[in-house]
């Protein structure tokens, strides 16, 4: 096991560990919306669908390109999230079945491009493996700006339109009826979330990406009622898994840092169910003692509640 100053004072596990902490924090952000909105599967549809996606960038431009890649991913994330939408809105199909009927197509038709890429003469030069399970150790610096620059715009739109996004997601008729582009809003809020899922694909990889989006969101709705309290926890449970993950993975030998960040962000997600001062699971346990414990001295303490018990026949 490396120890924790040698493997900071690495530069190249610097640059890896500021792409997972911002990653963390913009998918936590942005994933607090797709929770609430109940569209928690759309980013894990979007993240199967960006696979096409990256390998057309490939055997368009011929060569590993991350700003390509992400080019790539966003388009085919927005294609899927398109199909989606007209299949729910022009036909009988719910959005359960739409999502996981795009999800397979793309992702079976990315499965298919990427096989037919590795049979090439450059196919092992490629790299598109790292975005099927995630390789952030293969993050360097180039990476990590185009994800900060891409965060950053993430996160400053959020802020934004925070009171729009926050109607979209409880009461867009009383948006539409204060005049405000609900429809607008909703597009962009997809795009938000397609740019999301797209800057973490290298790091996490699509088949594990949706658990960053939700995870953190669904973390922090334990701990409070409040949406800016819960977008802030969110982003900072976000963050904190991406920091731990990358730690552990990096001290320890043959761990995965996508993985190993996914599980820190259940871990998390674990505390929150079962220590959060509401909702967590003592506290609920604690509360029905309390009902119980006050019911049964109500009833010993009368004589007509305990006959109608049973414990005190007439």
């Amino acid at each position: 096991m490396e120890s924790l100053p040698n493997l900071l004072s690495d530069p190249n596990t610097r640059w890896v560990l500021a792409g997972c902490i911002l990653l963390g924090l913009s998918s936590g952000v942005l994933g607090c919306f797709a929770y609430l909105r109940k569209h928690s599967l759309m980013g894990d549809a979007v993240a199967h669908a960006s696979l096409p996606g990256i390998c057309v960038g490939f055997m368009i431009y011929g060569s590993k390109s991350i700003g390509v890649f992400l080019l790539a991913a966003a388009a085919a994330g927005l294609l899927c999230s398109f199909c989606i939408s007209m299949l729910t809105r022009w036909s009988r199909i719910k959005e359960d079945t739409a999502l996981g009927l795009v999800l397979s197509v793309f992702f079976g038709f990315g499965i298919v491009l990427l096989t037919r890429i590795q049979h090439t003469p450059n196919g092992n030069q490629s790299g598109l493996d790292d975005f099927l399970f995630g390789q952030a150790a293969s993050l360097v610096g180039s990476d990590v700006r185009v994800m900060m620059a891409l965060a950053g715009i993430l996160l400053f739109i959020t802020w934004l339109l925070f009171k729009e996004f926050k109607l979209l997601s409880f009461d867009p008729g009383f948006g539409r009826g204060l005049g405000l582009p609900m429809g607008v809003l909703n597009a962009l809020m997809m795009l938000l979330i397609v740019l999301a899922v797209v800057i973490g694909l290298q790091a996490v990889g699509v088949v594990l990406m949706s658990a960053m989006l939700i995870t953190p969101a669904l973390a922090a709705r334990y701990w409070t009622d409040r949406l800016d309290r819960m977008v802030l926890l969110a982003g900072l449970f976000g963050a904190a898994s991406g920091f731990i993950g990358t730690l552990v993975s990096g001290m320890t030998a043959h761990l995965p840092t996508g993985p190993v960040i996914v599980l820190a962000s259940t871990v998390l997600f674990l505390v929150s169910f079962v220590f959060a001062p509401r909702r967590g699971l003592l506290m609920k346990w604690y509360r029905q003692y309390q009902l119980r414990s006050a019911y049964q001295k109500q009833v010993d303490s009368c004589p007509t509640m305990r006959s109608f018990e049973g414990s005190d026949p007439v």
